[in-house]
């Protein structure tokens, strides 16, 4: 029954990440711009609502760590940090070294190369700090595509707004 509870914790914590980033993509989705403003402003009252009901939830599962395992966890999440931390100076360069992360955290082949040094690391935390780990990476990596979209949606629009505007001066 303990293993039971535990898994049932862990479940609404990623529920509740789930949400959050659901709530966020639609305040930042493509659709918003195209509904009127009074509909905008209606759904961003809703959507802040949501979040902050969301966030009052605080739903944690401890995991029990050893010296090394903890040490390997800041370790690791130091060397993820400091991706994100450079995130808007180098958005592609950011979306590779989160990538090979990715890779050396999956039991799977992945399609690019693998940072051997961020495995070892991880190798090093608990098996639930792991799957943390794995999961975080997904939903930066999911974000970092999210927003490429929306960055090609919009220089779209801009390049379809341009052309527009040099047919109707010639």
């Amino acid at each position: 029954r303990v293993e039971a509870f535990r898994d049932a914790a862990s479940a609404m914590e990623q529920e509740k990440e789930i949400l959050l980033e659901m709530i966020h993509n639609i305040q930042n989705s493509q659709d918003m711009r195209h509904i009127s403003e009074g509909e905008r402003e209606e759904l961003n009252l809703t959507a802040n609502r949501l979040m902050g009901r969301t966030l009052t939830v605080e739903v944690s599962v401890e995991t029990i760590r050893n010296a090394q395992q903890q040490e390997s966890l800041l370790h690791a999440t130091k060397m993820i940090d400091e991706i994100v931390n450079k995130l808007l100076d180098d958005l592609e360069d950011a979306k590779v070294r989160l990538m090979s992360l990715y890779g050396a955290c999956t039991s799977d082949v992945p399609a690019g190369p693998i940072d051997q040094k961020f495995q070892s690391v991880v190798i090093g935390c608990a098996i639930e700090d792991q799957k943390k780990i794995k999961r975080r990476l997904e939903t930066l990596l999911r974000n970092l595509e999210n927003s490429e979209k929306s960055i090609t949606l919009l220089e779209h629009q801009k390049a379809s707004v341009r052309q527009s505007c040099n047919s109707k001066q010639d």
